[in-house]
């Protein structure tokens, strides 16, 4: 009777499972650091189904043939919120010619930012930005003689997570910078899918070691090197 429960409650999929909720004009969170925590079988999988205007968010569009980089370089991608797009020569050659829009944030910002989105908040007051391009058409506020921009949240219809080791309840565990801004992006999506290098039963994963809750996890897809 347990096995069946646990097989009840695998929120294992296929990839495919991503075209119920892709459409055009979309806006999708992707985890990671220069691609390491991105999933490359998801982002293939939103190739294959050619959804167009996205709207991606996350910190850097990795390079030309990693990361997000492809989603950058099939003409898919309208617009771009990161922290910086040095590593991808493809997106500065877009933004340049017109053909994408890019909104550079600073780091912490950008993660302050979803924090907020998950958490319901109406912004965030940082003195990062004052006086640089970055403040440009943003509210200020003074606070104890200091200047501060208003900072608004971002959510994303869906995120896209890679993650080490996950249970069939969907609880992830990242691995060192695979990290980076997955479990802040899983609070502020409205549908979350996780590519997972390993799979195991539920109980086997110490609730300490958790990083994010099942809860938060719509599906799973399995790494397609595992």
């Amino acid at each position: 009777m347990q096995a069946t429960d646990t097989k009840r409650r695998s929120k294992l999929a296929c990839p495919d499972e991503l075209n119920h909720h892709l459409r055009d004009g979309m806006r999708i969170m992707f985890g990671g650091f220069m691609g390491v925590g991105t999933p490359e079988r998801l982002v293939a999988a939103i190739l294959r189904h050619g959804a167009r205007r996205l709207t991606l968010i996350g910190n850097d569009t990795a390079f030309p043939h990693s990361g997000v980089g492809p989603l950058i370089a099939s003409g898919q991608v309208e617009r771009v919120i990161t922290s910086h797009i040095g590593t991808n020569p493809v997106t500065g050659r877009k933004m340049l010619a017109g053909q994408i829009a890019v909104e550079l944030v600073p780091q912490g910002t950008l993660a302050e930012r979803i924090r907020c989105g998950g958490a319901g908040l109406g912004g965030v007051l940082t003195p990062t930005g004052v006086g640089t391009m970055v403040a440009e058409g943003k509210m200020r506020q003074l606070i104890d003689g200091r200047e501060y921009l208003l900072e608004l949240p971002l959510r994303a219809e869906l995120a896209i997570l890679h993650a080490k080791r996950a249970d069939q309840a969907g609880n992830l565990v990242y691995e060192r910078a695979a990290r980076n801004f997955n479990p802040l992006m899983a609070l502020a999506a409205d549908k979350v899918i996780a590519e997972v290098e390993e799979i195991v039963d539920t109980g086997e994963i110490d609730p300490d070691q958790v990083m994010t809750p099942g809860i938060l996890v719509d599906h799973l897809i399995l790494a397609e090197s595992h």
